[in-house]
């Protein structure tokens, strides 16, 4: 949009547009297009003062005289180009918010009938729990099976439908709301990932937000739950199968404890208390307490958001718990897993008594691993020539 002293003196065609006021803070957006911008409550009424007609000249005297400040109007309008906000000439008016599809699906999953069941399921696979330990999911219950490759392509392959319904719950508890969330497939490095899109979450009050950040872990509890359930039904290599996908489903929902991450928990911890990035606050608070033991230069604390800086002080210690569980999930799953495979393999390798079947397994393993490692080490290196070759076109 091209905007010269003349046209200051012309009206600006703006889009419907949603104001969520949050404290000191607006969310104006596009539902249509899922743009948004949080500003504060003077940006917001500059906004509404714009929409409603009044020319840019005016909406900044307006401005000035109401709150006492200059405002670079023309700045303003390009922020507001930039977000898709303004109609240009010509342009249709964007169409009104339409009925998202599968809201009825998400309301029916999270309404009240619907949670009557989850708690009766979720006490049914606690009480046969209680009446069998064995199905406590342990991480012995990985190796249903004999045969290392099989054990590694479930425990890679067999998550893929339970991540699945993990972000498909994340999904229709947005679209529960008539929020345009979007389930999509993408990958990091090899690895197929599963990812959620709720943009528009910013223009529901906080309260609503709620559901849908910790859908996926409900999700998580109802399929250990289910899978429970079966291995409770049946002895056969079935129920080995779904404790051992039951056992990747509780380490999914333990990964959610690891704060220094940006989880879903973390998520629910910064809407529920309005931070802006918590994450950096508090990285910089356990940073500042490592410098001072060494008597080293504070970081600035200035540039934090208020809100960010308060929780911080409490939530650098849940980061640190974070690091704690993760120390011990090394501890309690991986080191004794890697021994179950390594003892394995090499004791099938260096006895005599190993079978054919048993060496091609174990081999077929050992690839496979080799493998992974190989392509992660390829990958690293295409996108290190990639960033070399276009920090040298920069220079």
């Amino acid at each position: 949009m091209d905007m010269d002293d003349d046209s200051l003196d012309r009206s600006v065609a703006l889009h419907p547009l949603t104001y969520l006021a949050d404290g000191d803070e607006v969310t104006v957006g596009r539902l249509d297009i899922d743009s948004y911008a949080v500003l504060p409550a003077d940006g917001a009424a500059l906004v509404r003062r714009l929409a409603s007609g009044v020319t840019p000249r005016e909406a900044a005297t307006w401005y000035q005289e109401t709150y006492g400040e200059q405002v670079d109007i023309l700045d303003m309008l390009g922020a507001l180009d930039e977000l898709g906000f303004v109609r240009a000439d010509g342009q249709p008016t964007a169409a009104a918010a339409t009925p998202v599809r599968w809201q009825r699906l998400g309301r029916a999953l999270f309404s009240i009938p619907a949670w009557v069941c989850y708690g009766l399921l979720v006490l049914g696979a606690v009480v046969a729990m209680i009446r069998s330990p064995g199905l406590v999911p342990r991480y012995q219950d990985l190796f249903f099976t004999k045969s290392f490759t099989v054990v590694e392509l479930v425990a890679f392959v067999g998550q893929f439908p339970l991540l699945l319904v993990h972000e498909g719950f994340h999904t229709l508890a947005g679209r529960r709301l008539g929020l345009r969330s979007r389930l999509s497939i993408g990958h990091r490095l090899y690895f197929i990932v599963f990812e959620t899109a709720l943009d528009g979450l910013v223009t529901v009050p906080r309260r609503q937000r709620i559901l849908p950040i910790v859908a996926g872990m409900v999700a998580d509890v109802l399929v250990m739950a289910v899978l429970v359930l079966i291995a409770a039904g049946t002895q056969s290599i079935v129920g080995r199968l779904c404790m051992a996908l039951a056992y990747g489903t509780l380490l999914r929902l333990i990964w959610q404890l690891y704060f220094y991450l940006r989880t879903d928990l973390y998520i629910l911890a910064t809407t529920a208390l309005g931070c802006v990035d918590l994450h950096t606050a508090a990285k910089g608070v356990l940073g500042n307490a490592v410098r001072r033991l060494f008597g080293r230069p504070l970081l600035d604390e200035s540039a934090w958001h208020p809100t960010d800086r308060r929780v911080a002080r409490w939530y650098a210690w849940l980061m640190l718990t974070g690091y704690v569980a993760t120390i011990g999930t090394f501890v309690i799953v991986v080191v004794p897993t890697g021994y179950r495979f390594l003892s394995g393999v090499l004791g099938r390798f260096f006895s005599q008594g190993s079978g054919f079947g048993e060496l091609l397994d174990s081999g077929v393993f050992v690839g496979l691993n080799v493998a992974q490692i190989l392509l992660i080490v390829a990958l690293r290196m295409r996108d290190r020539r990639r960033t070399t070759s276009f920090q040298h076109v920069v220079g």
